[in-house]
Parts: C-alpha cells; structure tokens; sequence
C-alpha cells in the first residue's frame, strides 16, 4: 500500500468506529488480528474478542469521535502510526477529551495489529470481561 492508502485505511477505520458501524470496523481488520491498549496491559485477539471491547465502547458513551489526525506512513514497512484527538460524550453529556497515538501493522490492505497508547484513564472500560 502507498501511503495516501494507508491513510485512507486508517480515517477509514476510524470513521466506522465513530459510526458505530461494526462490519465496517471489522473489514479493517484481519481475522486474528491483535489490538492492544498498551498503556492499560489490555491485548485482545481475532474478531471476537475485539467485537466485545467495541460493542462496550458504544455502550458506554453516548458517541465517540476521533479528530485533527497526525499520520507518518511507512509503507515499506507496511506500518503507520497516527497521532489524533478523541472526544467521548459521556450519558450525562460530559465530555472526555484524550490525546492518542495508535501504531498499524498491516496485512493484505488490512490491519494485522493495533498498539492504543491513551492518555489518561481506559475508556475501553472492561475490555477484557
């Protein structure tokens, strides 16, 4: 992949994350994909697994949003990462703000593996039940 492609995989991903559009997120994603949150020792693998943490994610914030992207694309590698704002609208409307960085591995125009590295408190709530 060139890197206007890996780019484009990336807002791709977060997009359907923002519209909770779950079978968009997982064509992002290999079958056996590995998402970490490693600031929070959280490693999930395959779909399964990451449809749990997604399905709490939604369920725990009235929406989520995901903005002011940085990229640095190495496509010779197959990796990129990608620095951006997150904004979680609370239930009762308060709003958490975070600065986050995601590391990208890349397999087949899809995502292999995903390194979360989030500031502050773990809004992947329960990720691992």
């Amino acid at each position: 992949m060139q890197a206007n492609e890996q780019i484009a995989l990336v807002e791709a991903y977060f997009a359907a994350v923002d519209a909770e559009d779950l079978p968009s997120v997982l064509s992002t994603l290999t079958e056996g994909c590995v998402f970490s949150v490693e600031t929070h020792g959280v490693r999930l693998q395959g779909h399964d697994e990451i449809v749990g943490m997604f399905r709490r994610l939604w369920a725990n914030h009235r929406s989520v949003r995901h903005h002011t992207f940085v990229h640095v694309s190495a496509p010779q590698t197959s990796r990129i990462a990608s620095r951006f704002q997150v904004e979680n609208i609370e239930h009762d409307g308060q709003v958490t703000r975070k600065s986050n960085c995601n590391f990208f591995e890349i397999q087949n125009g899809k995502f292999a593996a995903v390194a979360v590295y989030m500031s502050g408190g773990n809004t992947l709530n329960g990720a691992q039940d």
